[in-house]
């Protein structure tokens, strides 16, 4: 049954960054559409960066790249995986763009000559991005989503997400306090064997400063929250005890969702919102999130990159890689090696490439690394080992193979070489090399072979 009126579930974070937002939202989108409902989902990003394409992977983890080309923060990858939709860059909000967007209303004398200001310009223009994203379809049947879920990035406190919190705050009435509900995710840590509630409590403390006042608190921490720590964030926190839910380690994360049910989410949700929940079902979920520890056998990847100091600048890489480790109902031994590692020789890294199943080489950018690249498609090649080339570990296949194979030995990419004898892979057109934002063809796009070779070797123009 479709509702007329849209719901939303906003989640904001507390204490630290890193807790998981990202996770919880999926799960708690995955375990409404086992109700029944269709689920979409914006992230806010409070930084001033238009969107996450400059950005560095040590610094942000890596660039999601979505269908429409948009660059945009990791969790929506998170989003897309989980609840298996489609979202657009327009599903990512930064202050980059909200800015952006109301200085070009300005100059076009949009706002007839009022003073334009954070309150109401920014707080109205967030406002509405959300209403309006929020009805694009994303979803396979191309229909409206039941409920759009929020996060709000950083932490609460931060200057950067203050005016976000501030249009939230308006928010809840523009659209009905019925129709809106706030969640914040904290940490509880345990210090001497005992779970610790003043971090939560100064959390909820500072959002209710804001007026905003959640109405669930996730908890997360080592083990399962207790009774009394329960009890206790709850008279701290104006929130009733059943809705402090602890969000602890488990085994993998596909069983949050399971975490969520056994706690009765989705009975909060449907208290709070007024809205009809079929029973869930998460049948197939649960079968997959608890089968995964009884698997005894293994494949061992290895993965070489530029990045490799931190594991996030691969996200999506590794996600595709244990889904297709849960497929073949195999456990995952992915091995890390730095380029540069290979062009150095050294011993412990080549190692790690012989004794893998299969090598992984995925994109970066600049030339650091790239002959490590061009080494270990080579040793693939050489030993009939499996090699997977992403963007920049496709273009080292190229040109190993032209350099070493074909006898073209200056062969190279023109954004390594752009005087280059050989230029195997080159620039494209639209690319502009001093404007580096937004410039890059990317994205699901049909692509047309202009000179095919067909399997008998020949070509046919």
């Amino acid at each position: 049954k479709v509702r007329d009126i849209m719901k939303y579930i906003v989640v904001t974070g507390g204490v630290v960054s890193g807790l998981g937002k990202g996770v919880t939202i999926s799960s708690m989108g995955r375990l409404l559409q086992a109700c029944g409902l269709r689920v979409t989902a914006i992230k806010i990003d409070p930084y001033l960066n238009v969107d996450a394409g400059t950005m560095s992977p040590f610094e942000h983890g890596e660039v999601f790249v979505l269908d429409d080309g948009g660059e945009t923060d990791l969790d929506l990858g998170n989003y897309e995986r989980f609840l298996n939709i489609h979202l657009t860059q327009d599903h990512n909000i930064t202050t980059g763009k909200i800015y952006r967007h109301v200085i070009l209303k300005e100059r076009r004398g949009d706002y007839l000559g009022k003073t334009v200001q954070v309150v109401p310009h920014i707080t109205n223009e967030i406002q509405d991005w959300i209403e309006r994203v929020a009805k694009i379809p994303t979803s396979e049947d191309g229909k409206e989503a039941d409920v759009c879920l929020v996060e709000v990035g950083g932490t609460v406190g931060d200057i950067e997400s203050s005016v976000f919190l501030e249009a939230l705050r308006q928010f809840q009435f523009r659209v009905g306090t019925e129709n809106f509900l706030l969640s914040f995710v904290s940490l509880v840590p345990v210090i001497s064997d005992e779970q610790k509630t003043k971090p939560t409590q100064h959390g909820v403390k500072d959002l209710r400063s804001l007026g905003l006042s959640p109405s669930i608190i996730f908890c997360r921490s080592t083990e399962e929250l207790s009774e009394p720590t329960k009890q206790k964030i709850s008279s701290f926190c104006h929130v009733p005890a059943n809705s402090v839910l602890s969000v602890h380690d488990v085994k993998n994360i596909y069983q949050v969702p399971l975490l969520l049910e056994s706690q009765n989410l989705h009975q909060l949700l449907q208290s709070q919102l007024k809205f009809e929940l079929q029973s869930p079902d998460l049948g197939n979920w649960k079968t997959m999130a608890n089968s995964m520890s009884s698997w005894t056998d293994t494949v061992q990847i290895c993965l070489i990159g530029k990045y490799t100091g931190l594991q996030d600048s691969y996200l999506s890489i590794i996600k595709s890689l244990r889904h297709a480790a849960i497929a073949c109902e195999h456990k995952l031994d992915l091995q890390w090696v730095e380029a540069t590692d290979l062009e150095n020789n050294v011993e412990e890294a080549w190692d790690k490439v012989k004794k893998a199943q299969g090598i992984i080489v995925p994109g970066g950018f600049g030339n650091r690394g790239f002959e490590g690249k061009i080494l270990a498609a080579q040793y693939c090649r050489e030993n009939k080992k499996p090699y997977l080339g992403v963007c920049l570990g496709f273009q080292a296949v190229v040109v190993e193979y032209c350099r070493n194979v074909l006898n073209l030995d200056a062969a190279n990419s023109t954004e390594f070489d752009d005087s280059t004898k050989h230029p195997v892979v080159f620039f494209m057109p639209e690319i502009d090399k001093t404007t580096m934002g937004g410039t890059m063809r990317l994205g699901s796009r049909i692509h047309k072979l202009t000179h095919p070779t067909y399997d008998d070797g020949s070509t046919r123009h």
